[in-house]
């Protein structure tokens, strides 16, 4: 499927911005080409309930657009003229200690990401009664737990270091909530989850674990370290 894109819906693409707040709904991603402003790439666009989301990077890369991520503002828009436009506001250097650098925070994203490639198919499968295997689980899992040790890897400083320990938070969390699901099905106790559809939304782990994820989606793409007990 292509997809094309016009000038005026520039405002509009700050909106596909994907978070963690997908989790328990119908999720799908494949690569599709798209076409803006006569420009031609693939990029993965995920499905959520029948809207498309796709990432803001692989949407400026396509359209020769700059992208920049500042505190509370992403800023995205045709890329300047080298010779004659000042230098681009980027994302935070580590001159400041607070500042995450470029490298993790793309990392982490993608960290994010595969945890909830990992939870969203799972909570789908148990609020809809469907098999659930341990194997299965473990697929998702080990990708998640490569995604983290990428992100291990570009952390290269005070902050990067800091924001890792609440991604590492957070991927133990779901692999709890994940273990619990997994034990619930083998011992035939996971039908409450299907009878009603806010069991799953209710329990303790998994409000902790949404909110968590929710919070480190922002402030890595606020490139600035912060805190949330949510991920404690």
């Amino acid at each position: 499927m292509t997809y094309k894109l016009q000038p005026a819906t520039l405002s509009a693409l700050t909106l596909l911005i994907f978070t963690v707040s997908t989790w328990g709904k119908q999720v799908t991603q494949k690569t599709e080409t798209l076409v803006i402003n006569g420009q031609t790439g693939q990029a993965a666009v995920i499905r959520v309930d029948g809207r498309a989301y796709v990432d803001l990077a692989a949407l400026a890369e396509i359209a020769n657009w700059s992208v920049s991520f500042n505190t509370n503002r992403i800023v995205l828009g045709p890329a300047p003229n080298p010779a004659s436009a000042p230098e681009p506001v980027g994302p935070p250097t580590q001159a400041d200690g607070s500042s995450l650098s470029r490298d993790f925070m793309r990392a982490g994203i993608e960290a994010i990401a595969q945890m909830r490639e990992w939870a969203s198919p799972l909570s789908y499968a148990i609020q809809n009664g469907y098999p659930v295997t341990e194997n299965w689980v473990a697929g998702y899992r080990e990708q998640a737990a490569h995604a983290l040790s990428l992100a291990s890897v570009a952390a290269t400083h005070d902050a990067d270091r800091h924001a890792l320990e609440l991604l590492t938070n957070e991927f133990n969390s779901v692999r709890q909530w994940s273990d619990k699901l997994v034990e619930a099905r083998k011992s035939m106790n996971a039908g409450q989850y299907a009878i009603s559809a806010s069991a799953l939304r209710d329990d303790p782990l998994s409000q902790k674990m949404v909110a968590c994820g929710r919070f480190l989606a922002s402030m890595l793409a606020s490139g600035t370290i912060q805190d949330d007990p949510s991920c404690h």
